[in-house]
């Protein structure tokens, strides 16, 4: 089903009359997507967890085929099938990790196609740790975490227009970390990935 959804939008946009942004112009977007993440050490990579993501950006125009795009998003990452130390019985118990991230990206965006409705777009993210549970005991367990992340994102999209200054848009966007979340000395280094399926809307702004 949602290969069909994706089939379609790609047909319309391609099919669309889609007048090309210019130099000087910015769109503010709103979007709300569907996460897939996981983090993965040295030697092995965990079970995907489910989550969402809802952002805002805006993107500025420096061409026709050039603008640079700054996202700001809650980001709802983390991991499945994963333990947790019960310290007042010393058992492990199986657990699964939600970590909740406030997720900016700084990526340069590429407009192309016969009215420039498709953009790639690429750059680094940063991001910043709001909280951190695990599902076993509903435990804070934000303590054992750093609370900064980086790597690097990019994605690909399409947009269809509604009116002169509105476009829906759907994108595939992917984001890999290369810092340790990890805070907790003698255990592996952790970093974080995540892909997501994204939805929104962009205003022309100028």
């Amino acid at each position: 089903m949602k290969k069909i959804i994706l089939v379609v939008l790609i047909v319309f946009g391609i099919s669309s009359n889609l007048s090309a942004q210019k130099k000087g112009d910015v769109e503010f977007g709103v979007n709300i997507g569907f996460n897939s993440s996981s983090v993965s050490d040295n030697e092995y990579s965990y079970d995907t967890g489910t989550g969402l993501n809802v952002g805002g950006s805006l993107d500025y125009y420096f061409s026709s085929v050039w603008s640079l795009k700054v996202k700001m998003i809650y980001d709802q990452k983390g991991w499945d099938n994963d333990v947790i130390l019960n310290t007042d019985d010393g058992q492990y118990y199986p657990t699964d990790y939600n970590l909740d991230y406030l997720t900016v990206p700084v990526m340069a965006n590429w407009h192309f196609g016969n009215h420039k409705e498709w953009y790639l777009n690429f750059g680094p993210y940063f991001g910043f740790l709001m909280s951190a549970k695990d599902t076993q005991f509903d435990a804070d367990v934000k303590k054992f975490f750093n609370t900064n992340d980086f790597g690097l994102a990019a994605g690909i999209g399409v947009k269809v227009p509604i009116s002169n200054k509105l476009k829906f848009f759907a994108e595939i966007e992917g984001q890999g970390g290369f810092t340790d979340i990890n805070k907790e000395s003698g255990y592996a280094s952790l970093t974080n990935s995540r892909s997501s399926i994204n939805v929104g809307l962009n205003f022309l702004l100028k």
